[in-house]
């Protein structure tokens, strides 16, 4: 994209390299502490945002003809197909994060003052298309889909599998921490709700495209 500015680290596309980058450098080791669940509220939370930007994500790129689903409004600019496969890859690395590196690092429960209040943070700041970002080479559509049904049925499965995890797990999702380069440390429960906030920013961004004043008609 152009003009990207500093602060694209909170739209979780540069974030998700360097805390990757981060994590390999520290072996993990298990926490000796009993895990404390999330409240319902928190998983009520959750899975409330995670439904709604799946929603409105379908809604964004349904009924497209091949036409439009191709379309870019400038050779510097992702097209609708581009920007939903980016969406669908990010689903699944951030869930990997989550459960193969965040909760596998040590709990460190001294830290909940550090992230207390991020989670507005994160809903409020990632989806802000303000700040311009430069997605990393892994995360980058390379048409990994032929068609918008075969991307679509791909981001249904990683979604329900993300929803599945908040439903259904006893991790003390708020007990682990995750390094953000902007942000500071996050727990993996924020981590979650930037795995929303990341696909609602890429859904502002479809519209932009299809708001464009040559984006084909049919």
């Amino acid at each position: 994209m152009k003009n990207a500015e500093k602060f694209c680290a909170v739209s979780l596309c540069l974030v998700l390299t360097l805390a990757l980058a981060s994590f390999a450098q520290t072996a993990p080791t298990p926490a000796p502490a009993a895990p404390t669940p999330l409240t319902a509220q928190e998983r009520e939370a959750a899975l409330k945002s995670l439904q709604s930007t799946h929603d409105a994500f379908l809604q964004s790129i349904s009924g497209l003809s091949v036409k439009q689903w191709a379309y870019k409004p400038s050779p510097d600019r992702w097209s609708v197909a581009e920007v939903a496969e980016h969406i669908t890859i990010s689903e699944s690395t951030l869930l990997g994060l989550v459960q193969t590196k965040i909760m596998t690092s040590p709990a460190t429960p001294e830290k909940r003052a550090e992230v207390q209040g991020k989670d507005e943070i994160v809903i409020q700041k990632v989806p802000d298309r303000s700040h311009k970002a430069q997605a990393p080479e892994f995360l980058k559509p390379t048409n990994r889909w032929a068609t918008e049904a075969d991307l679509t049925k791909a981001f249904e499965e990683e979604r329900k599998a993300t929803m599945d995890y908040v439903s259904t797990t006893n991790d003390d999702l708020r007990d682990h921490m995750g390094p953000h380069p902007v942000l500071g440390p996050l727990d993996a429960y924020q981590w979650i709700l930037l795995i929303s906030a990341h696909s609602e920013r890429h859904t502002k961004q479809i519209e932009e495209v299809k708001a464009d004043p040559n984006f084909p008609k049919d």
